[in-house]
């Protein structure tokens, strides 16, 4: 174990479908103060991989370490159709390891891990701010808009909706809400942490030096997943003309998966054209630096309260964000680096070397073997999860060059995928269709399927070996016949 201080305070930052792309510095062009200074402050990953794009199934990868076909929740949990709606007790989580070893764990905002089950069943202290929709867990962000005398029934009224496109799968909107940002549940989730952060410290003070409890805070942010609804000043602080379409906007779906093209008519977007969606894209962008600056909010009160320099800072997310891309919304049967390929910050004073940038591929739920690494605790045999520690650290460990994920469908059907990626090259394996080979240095954009390009055989069929060793090590189920399909 890497020798560092024991014990330390934990704040971690989940947001909801943020893309990679926006906390780069060669990125497009959203202003994220807060994040840029976690990146100056600490590790930047600049090759973290969510295991799958789904909230429920990334969620409870994060919770167990595991891959989404060993923890069993493959789509998202309030569907009617979820095929595992809540997580097996008999499961490890990193979180009730922690709980059990001493820490002190709150959490605030989005779950969505489980029909019946909350935070309170792993561990955590809940504090409010889920969304009932998904959740029904609670109603105190219902409650804190009645307290302002803003209900939300009678202000949350979204006007210049310049986007408004969809089919049985929802609806796009990017829009301008009329509340103030007080009013919003970013603000209110950011207000319930330093709440939370106020207790702890408060804990401390009560505590004996070395006896107390160090503590776990989670915040699970809303956003800026769809619909892109902001306030001002954020609704009109990106020029939509001022928006250059994605590389990726030039997709022709040509040598493509057909669910790639049919994925357009089913969200409802195959006719929106760059000006629609750069409306969309202005607002998710709006919608990031509303969620940034209550990240600071955070940190300034973590400084206030004398927890910062004890206290290791972890943002990252989900999953990622269409937004136009390939000219696609939301995210789906569709292994694009838009919705797999996701920011990943760790600020840990005293063991993170400022400014530090680490390549090495890594996945969301690796989080999970962090965690008890810096909690001082081993890390289950059964976890898919490996500790960052050591490239947190300023280690050079030996460390695998592949990343994995998969998917399993959504709210429209099953729909098998898996997914290997380098930092070269990208496979991904469509049960229903063709597979696909991105060449990602002469290609970043994905625009080229190489999957039956001659020059490209021995990569597809290395790559393929490299998928199979992997169903093979973390016992797939789709192991016992999914590799006689890579035979070319």
């Amino acid at each position: 174990m890497t020798d560092s201080p024991s014990n330390p305070n934990v704040l971690f930052v989940l947001t909801d479908q943020e893309r990679y792309d926006c906390t780069t510095p060669d990125g497009p062009p959203v202003e994220t103060p807060t994040f840029d200074r976690l990146s100056s402050e600490g590790v930047r990953f600049t090759h973290a991989v969510t295991p799958i794009s789904i909230c429920t199934s990334a969620r409870a990868s994060l919770l167990t370490g595991l891959f989404p076909h060993a923890h069993g929740m493959l789509n998202n949990s309030h569907e009617a159709d979820a095929i595992q709606p809540n997580l097996s007790p008999e499961l490890p989580t990193f979180s009730e390891l922690l709980a059990q070893s001493g820490y002190d764990l709150t959490y605030t905002g989005k779950w969505h891990v489980g029909r019946d089950q909350t935070p309170e069943d792993f561990g955590f202290e809940y504090l409010g701010g889920s969304d009932v929709h998904h959740d029904d867990i609670d109603d105190a962000y219902q409650e804190y808009r009645e307290r302002r005398g803003t209900p939300i029934e009678e202000t949350d009224l979204q006007d210049e909706i310049h986007t408004a496109g969809g089919s049985e799968s929802g609806t796009l909107v990017a829009a301008k809400t009329p509340v103030d940002v007080e009013d919003t549940r970013a603000y209110f989730l950011a207000e319930r942490t330093i709440e939370a952060l106020e207790a702890h410290a408060d804990g401390r003070d009560e505590s004996a030096g070395d006896d107390r409890s160090p503590f776990f805070h989670r915040a699970d942010f809303y956003g800026p997943h769809h619909p892109y609804v902001v306030p001002e000043p954020y609704a009109s602080m990106y020029d939509p003309e001022d928006l250059e379409p994605w590389d990726t906007y030039a997709e022709t779906y040509a040598g493509k998966p057909a669910v790639h093209e049919q994925f357009l008519r089913y969200r409802g977007v195959q006719d929106f054209g760059w000006d629609t969606w750069a409306e969309a894209v202005a607002k998710y962008f709006g919608f990031v630096t509303l969620i940034d600056h209550q990240m600071g909010r955070i940190l300034e009160a973590l400084e206030e309260l004398g927890l910062a320099e004890e206290t290791v800072v972890v943002h990252a997310s989900d999953h990622g964000d269409f937004t136009g891309s390939h000219r696609q919304f939301n995210k789906g049967p569709l292994m694009y680096d838009e919705t797999y390929h996701i920011p990943l910050q760790i600020r840990w004073s005293g063991v993170t070397d400022p400014g530090t940038t680490r390549d090495e591929p890594v996945h969301l739920h690796d989080l999970a073997a962090t965690f008890l690494e810096i909690g001082g605790l081993e890390v289950p045999e059964s976890f898919h999860s490996r500790s960052l520690v050591p490239l947190l650290a300023g280690e050079n460990p030996a460390w695998p060059d592949s990343t994995f994920s998969q998917y399993h469908g959504e709210e429209f059907g099953l729909y098998t995928q898996r997914m290997v990626r380098t930092r070269g090259h990208k496979f991904v394996y469509n049960g229903p269709d063709r597979n696909e080979l991105y060449d990602l240095e002469a290609d970043p954009a994905e625009l080229q399927n190489l999957v039956d390009h001659p020059a490209y055989a021995d990569v597809r069929d290395a790559m393929a070996d490299r998928l199979v060793d992997w169903m093979e090590r973390t016992e797939d189920p789709n192991r016992k016949w999914v590799p006689d399909t890579f035979r070319w």
